[in-house]
């Protein structure tokens, strides 16, 4: 079975609901046979790559709110994020576009490192002091490095635009058409969906019932033909 999740970087609840997600899938009995896919999806893909603020000034010029309703958000997020073991800064971080962590994680998923760098992406982002929008690229090829990926394969991603450009913009355009308008967004093989950071028991009761529903193979049969298995060919005897 395949689980396919669209976020962001950016996105708390995409970080928080990966680590309830996680919980779910860790006490499923098919754990083994869940294919787990990250997707693209920019919260703010209009913003320009430099173009980089505090998140409380986000925040109040996004929703128009005010400066002690963005902390008070701040701080209920930090408390859900440690509710599922996870740090959570609720002070100085910022905001940036996400475009190249997009691109970069479309890379480490060519290498089999894509849930490894989305963890440290999203560690970086909402737990650590640095930034991972003002240090330019070389914070990012550190951040791939940590998750298994050569460095400078990372740094030449990182230096041509157009690597798995296509791929992030194809991965927003079928967000679109599966009717996402928000992430984070789970997909269970293509027949179920959940939207938000849904508690983990959600997410349980989503894989129990995608597994259960999955269409057994049918086996049309006519007459005797030939094959091939484990003992070898059938070889049709002279009459």
């Amino acid at each position: 079975m395949r689980v396919e999740i669209w976020s962001d970087i950016a996105c708390p609840w995409c970080y928080v609901g990966k680590a309830r997600f996680e919980k779910a899938l860790a006490a499923f009995p098919h754990r083994d046979d869940v294919e787990v896919v990250h997707r693209s999806f920019e919260l703010d893909p209009g913003r320009a790559k430099g173009d980089v603020q505090p998140v409380l000034t986000m925040l109040t010029r996004k929703y128009g709110m005010s400066e002690a309703q963005a902390q008070a958000g701040e701080d209920n997020l930090a408390a859900q994020a440690a509710a599922e073991g996870l740090d959570y800064r609720t002070r100085d971080r910022d905001h940036g576009n996400t475009f190249d962590m997009h691109r970069l994680l479309h890379f480490a998923k060519e290498r089999g490192r894509q849930d490894e760098l989305i963890q440290i992406l999203y560690r970086a982002n909402f737990a650590e002091e640095r930034s991972v929008f003002t240090e330019g690229d070389e914070r990012l090829v550190e951040l791939a490095v940590e998750a298994g990926l050569d460095a400078d394969a990372a740094r030449a991603v990182l230096a041509d635009p157009a690597r798995y450009a296509d791929e992030v913009r194809a991965d927003e355009r079928e967000a679109a058409q599966l009717g996402a308008t928000g992430v984070p967004f789970f997909v269970l093989d293509r027949t179920y969906g959940v939207s938000g950071a849904q508690p983990a028991e959600v997410f349980t009761q989503a894989l129990t019932q995608a597994w259960g529903e999955r269409s057994p193979l049918r086996l049309v049969e006519q007459g005797d033909a030939q094959a091939c298995g484990p003992d070898g060919c059938a070889v049709p005897q002279q009459g």
